[in-house]
C-alpha cells in the first residue's frame, strides 16, 4: 500500500507542476516592462500635453519613451510590445458618469479590442476631477510621474506589490516621525475641527502656500493632495495621499466612499491616523 502511494505520488507530481508552471502571475507579465517603450499619449489637450511633454521628458527614467496621440493608441494598444502611459477617466458602480481623472500605465496586447478597462493594468493614480479640474493636479504632475515608475519596479519585484497596488507600496508613514505635514485647508472635511489638527509638525494653510513646499521642493515635508469629484453623487470616491515634496515617495494613499456624512477631504479618522503613525 505504501508503495502504492508513492507511485501515485510520483505520477501527480509531474502534473501539478506543469499545471503550475501554466500559472502566469501580474509580476511575470509586467517582467519585460523595462524593455519594452512606453507611448505616453497625449489626449490634444494644450493644457495638459505641454506639462506631459515637459515632465516626462525630464523625469521618465524607467524604459525608452515615445509620445503619440489618441488615434495613434487606437492603432497600437493591441499590440503587446508596448506600453501605455495615458489619463483615463473613472466611473464608480454607482456613479451615472465618470468623476474623476487617472493617470494609467497599461500594457498593450490581449483584451485591449474590450476598452481600456480590459488591458492589463500596472498602475492607475488619481489624478483630477474629470469635469472641473483645478490645474493644481500639473503642480503635482512631477511628482506622480515618479510615484508611477516607483510603483512599477516594486510591482515587478513582487505579486504583493504588482497585485495590491498602491495602497501597498505607500504605508510608510511609521518613517515619517521627523518630518513635517503640510496639509491644504481645501483638502481637510468639514467634520475635522482645529484640535483634531493642533500636533507636532502638522501645518494647515492655504493651498497657494501648501503648493508652494511641492513646487519648492522642501527637504523633510509631506504635502497633501486630494482627488475628488466636482460634484460627488451617490457612489462617488474621494482619494487622499501624502507626498514628500522632495523625493516624491507617496507616504499616505487612502480612498473613502463619499456620503452625506462623510464629504470630501481627509476626514477625522485620516488625521488621527496619521498622527499615531508618527509617534
Amino acid at each position: 500500500m505504501k508503495k502504492l502511494i508513492i507511485l501515485i505520488t510520483a505520477l501527480i507530481m509531474p502534473l501539478m507542476a506543469g499545471a503550475q508552471a501554466q500559472i502566469t502571475t501580474k509580476k511575470v507579465k509586467i517582467e519585460d516592462f523595462t524593455q519594452k517603450v512606453t507611448k505616453v499619449v497625449l489626449n490634444g489637450n494644450p493644457f495638459y500635453d505641454t506639462s506631459f511633454k515637459d515632465e516626462v521628458a525630464a523625469r521618465w527614467r524607467i524604459s525608452p519613451y515615445e509620445f503619440c496621440t489618441l488615434e495613434e493608441f487606437e492603432g497600437l494598444k493591441g499590440n503587446d510590445s508596448y506600453y501605455f502611459l495615458i489619463l483615463t477617466q473613472g466611473q464608480f458602480r454607482k456613479e451615472t458618469a465618470p468623476g474623476l481623472q487617472f493617470i494609467s500605465l497599461v500594457k498593450g496586447g490581449q483584451g485591449a479590442d474590450k476598452g481600456i478597462g480590459d488591458m492589463l493594468e500596472v498602475v492607475s493614480l488619481p489624478f483630477a476631477s474629470a469635469e472641473y479640474p483645478s490645474g493644481r493636479e500639473l503642480i503635482f504632475l512631477p511628482a506622480f510621474l515618479d510615484i508611477i515608475q516607483n510603483h512599477t519596479l516594486e510591482a515587478m519585484e513582487n505579486d504583493f506589490n504588482a497585485y495590491g497596488g498602491l495602497s501597498n507600496t505607500a504605508q510608510k508613514l511609521g518613517k515619517a516621525g521627523n518630518m513635517d505635514i503640510v496639509i491644504s485647508e481645501d483638502d481637510l472635511n468639514s467634520l475635522v475641527s482645529k484640535e483634531m489638527t493642533d500636533s507636532e509638525g502638522m501645518v494647515i494653510t492655504d493651498e497657494d502656500d501648501a503648493d508652494s513646499y511641492m513646487l519648492d521642493e522642501v527637504p523633510g515635508t509631506l504635502v497633501s493632495y486630494v482627488v475628488a469629484p466636482s460634484e460627488p453623487v451617490k457612489g462617488s470616491f474621494c482619494y487622499k495621499m501624502l507626498i514628500d515634496a522632495q523625493t516624491h515617495e507617496l507616504y499616505y494613499y487612502r480612498k473613502h466612499k463619499i456620503s452625506p456624512k462623510a464629504g470630501a477631504g481627509f476626514l477625522p479618522e485620516d488625521i488621527e491616523r496619521i498622527n499615531k503613525a508618527r509617534k
